[in-house]
């Protein structure tokens, strides 16, 4: 972009109608080519540019100290907040599980000391049941062994007299046979106790 001040000379030159030396003509030609370049790389324009960006650096700085940062550290401090909430809830959780875990573990030693105090009961009273069962089964045996005793002593008895009435009988007829006289009881009670008394 040309400036308006150098440009305007060489047009009031052109201007005057008078024809240019072919020396000025070149001369001419070179001030507008090389007044045709980049503009932010010519001295005399490095005040304002600069101007320019501390104008825009300082809109910047505004912006993101007064617009970005609070929003930043606003989605941050959320941020942070969500994880510190989630990890305290974890805190929490892990907590009440582990004392959920030890209830239970309480609980299941006392339902087995409960179970085995049960079992030892039950093996008691099964004990105590089986041994009274097998008292008054002896007791029955033992009333039926005495009962048998006794009736085995009277049918004893009872054959032993039958045995001794049968000998007498069997006495009495061998001796009425031999000497052709009966024999009464005494005279065979008074004979057995003379034969006992030579033996």
């Amino acid at each position: 972009m040309a400036d308006p001040t150098q440009s305007a000379p060489a047009v009031s030159t052109h201007g005057a109608g008078a024809s240019p030396a072919p020396g000025a003509t070149h001369e001419a030609a070179g001030a507008e080519h090389g007044s045709g370049g980049l503009p932010q790389f010519e001295f005399q324009h490095w005040g304002g540019q600069i101007a320019y960006l501390l104008v825009l650096f300082a809109i910047l700085y505004v912006l993101i100290a007064r617009v970005f940062t609070p929003r930043m550290r606003r989605v941050i401090d959320e941020r942070a907040s969500t994880i510190a909430g989630a990890l305290e809830a974890a805190r929490q959780v892990q907590a009440e599980a582990l004392e959920q875990s030890r209830a239970a573990a309480a609980d299941l030693a006392e339902a087995r000391a409960r179970s085995q105090a049960l079992a030892f009961d039950a093996r008691a009273k099964a004990a105590a049941e089986a041994a009274e069962r097998s008292a008054i089964e002896e007791a029955k045996l033992a009333a039926q062994l005495a009962e048998a005793e006794t009736r085995i002593a009277g049918m004893r008895d009872s054959a032993m007299a039958q045995i001794g009435a049968v000998a007498n009988d069997t006495a009495m007829a061998i001796i009425e046979k031999l000497t052709g006289k009966s024999a009464s009881a005494a005279d065979l009670k008074a004979a057995s106790a003379v034969r006992g008394g030579a033996a």
